[in-house]
């Protein structure tokens, strides 16, 4: 079977198997979306570091059981923007553990304090 002259002849699939699962989207990639998002939504404020935490837990878990499925998992697009997401959240509240340090040392006092009525 050929779709036009001149193209390669298209692969015909082969008949699935009838106790073969249907394809579904992993439970665990829609929480790793949204714990992402939340993450990265949050990271400036520091609050962001716990659901980026478990959204990258989570993602190790989806990644390992849409492997063993043998495919019939789906959700990697989901899955990978969730991480992205996490990985964000994570850099944002690192950038303001790092602000709040700066402004911090920038406030210290420098060197020895000496008392007023030394010259």
């Amino acid at each position: 079977m050929t779709t036009a002259p001149g193209q390669l002849p298209v692969a015909e699939q082969a008949p699935r198997h009838p106790s073969d699962p249907d394809p579904a989207r992993a439970t665990k990639t829609r929480a790793v979306f949204a714990l992402g998002l939340i993450a990265a939504l949050t990271g400036l404020f520091i609050g962001g570091i716990v659901p980026a935490t478990v959204a990258l837990q989570l993602s190790r878990q989806a990644r390992r059981e849409a492997y063993a499925s043998g495919g019939f998992l789906t959700g990697a697009r989901w899955l990978r923007r969730g991480e992205q997401l996490a990985w964000t959240g994570l850099l944002l509240a690192a950038f303001a553990l790092a602000v709040i340090a700066v402004v911090r040392l920038a406030q210290a006092p420098f060197g020895y304090d000496y008392p007023a009525n030394v010259d």
